[in-house]
């Protein structure tokens, strides 16, 4: 498959300008993370690894949920494609109200099984209990983590990629100028510790909620809920959460057996888990193009530039993980050191650390292709391959890890075996060409 090189200059501009500023959007929110995880680290092992565990249970409400994002960036980049930006704009508006509602919920839901998740996730004790303020604070924000779902979603189907980028600065900049602030207690504010990291979330998710909402209101399109849409956009929603759901049950039970070796594996495997989804999203934001441009290109009938972008995306991809698995290769005993001077944590990080290195070019294709087979709709198979992925791949050694005691060693092993497999199943896929179907719907 390929193109004159007029076609190809063309495209490489156009991925190129639309997948840096969704980089800086994508890398925004771990780039957080691994700050704040910094702050937190010098508070001790059992904040770290409360911190670790409050935080996963608050990305399994928002990553639950990424159809509000990517759902909504499929059928925006639809219409967009088409000539109708309004009825773009539009699938922003419905996916806000859904998350105005779903986000009150799940408000409402986590403060009354905070408590007893916690003990589940974490066995109970110290670690549950700084886990359980962070928590109760935090989740007060998923509301405006949802509303920013939907705005950035919207903004990518539109091929707007730049102000979502200052949207989210905006919010991050603020959360980390009160990270230390209410961590330590600096500049005379009071000193909350953990709940202090939690504070500046929230603050920061917020202000960036309130930029993407007064975004959607100048665009002038009636506010209103349409029934058909939403129904429409849960349907594509339902697939999409199915296959989230995979992965949170791999990655919450990755935290949870971690957190049977006690609170320095639990904090190592925390450090190397947000460096992994940092580098996911650094590398997802080249799928993030993939998808809108794709999206328009089926909208507009053009099969061919669709199948133009999606291998060429593949390629870049590809070659970034290669440089980005050299250059932690290289800091292999260096890096660590930035994000705990806990020596009991960083004893154990080195058997993940080279796990994710090892991972990182596999995971270049594979993140590449989600955001191919995203743009053209193809949640079902996507849902489908994630399942069998977690079911056969990751779910197992991760259990068989807490039983024949294998520690992070066998958690790492099974997710190099989901990435794998989600290698064969994806790369087959976009060989086959069944996801080429043209039109809005």
């Amino acid at each position: 498959m390929t193109s004159g090189d007029g076609s190809a200059a063309v495209n490489g501009r156009r991925i190129a300008a639309l997948a840096f500023p969704a980089l800086g959007v994508l890398a925004a929110e771990p780039l957080y993370l691994l700050f704040d995880t910094a702050i937190v680290g010098r508070l001790g092992a059992v904040s770290l690894a409360g911190l670790a565990i409050g935080g996963l249970v608050l990305n399994l409400v928002g990553s639950n949920l990424t159809f509000l994002s990517y759902g909504t960036t499929s059928r925006s980049a639809r219409f967009f494609g088409a000539g109708d930006r309004a009825a773009a704009v539009g699938e922003g508006v419905q996916a806000t109200w859904l998350a105005v509602g779903i986000g009150m919920v799940l408000c409402a839901v986590v403060q009354v099984v905070a408590n007893p998740l916690l003990s589940v996730i974490a066995g109970g004790g110290e670690i549950a209990q700084a886990a359980a303020p962070w928590l109760r604070i935090a989740v007060l924000g998923a509301p405006a983590i949802l509303i920013s779902m939907a705005g950035n979603g919207w903004m990518r189907g539109v091929q707007d990629t730049v102000r979502p980028l200052r949207y989210v600065i905006a919010g991050f900049a603020v959360s980390a100028v009160l990270c230390p602030l209410l961590v330590y207690g600096w500049l005379g504010m009071p000193r909350l510790e953990l709940a202090g990291s939690a504070v500046a979330n929230l603050v920061g998710q917020w202000a960036a909620a309130v930029l993407f909402v007064r975004a959607l209101l100048s665009e002038k399109v009636p506010l209103r809920p349409h029934p058909s849409v939403l129904r429409a956009q849960v349907v594509m929603g339902r697939d999409l959460l199915l296959r989230t759901m995979a992965f949170q049950a791999c990655f919450v039970s990755a935290g949870a057996v971690a957190a049977r070796f006690g609170a320095a594996a639990v904090a190592a495997h925390q450090v190397v888990l947000q460096l992994w989804s940092f580098l996911a999203l650094v590398l997802d934001s080249l799928a993030i193009a993939a998808q809108s441009l794709v999206g328009a290109a089926l909208g507009a009938g053009q099969l061919g530039h669709a199948k133009v972008v999606a291998w060429r995306v593949t390629l870049f991809s590809a070659a970034a993980a290669a440089v980005l698995a050299a250059v932690f290769a290289i800091g292999a005993h260096v890096l660590p050191v930035l994000f705990t001077d806990d020596h009991s944590v960083l004893d154990e990080i080195g058997v993940p650390w080279w796990f994710l290195v090892g991972q990182l070019p596999v995971a270049g294709i594979v993140f590449a292709l989600d955001g191919v087979l995203l743009g053209a709709g193809d949640a079902k198979f996507m849902r489908n391959a994630t399942l069998v992925s977690a079911l056969v791949g990751f779910l197992p050694l991760v259990w068989l890890s807490l039983i024949f005691h294998w520690g992070l060693l066998g958690i790492w092993a099974g997710l190099s075996s989901f990435m794998v497999l989600r290698l064969v199943f994806v790369g087959w896929r976009a060989f086959s060409g069944r996801w080429l179907v043209a039109g809005t719907a």
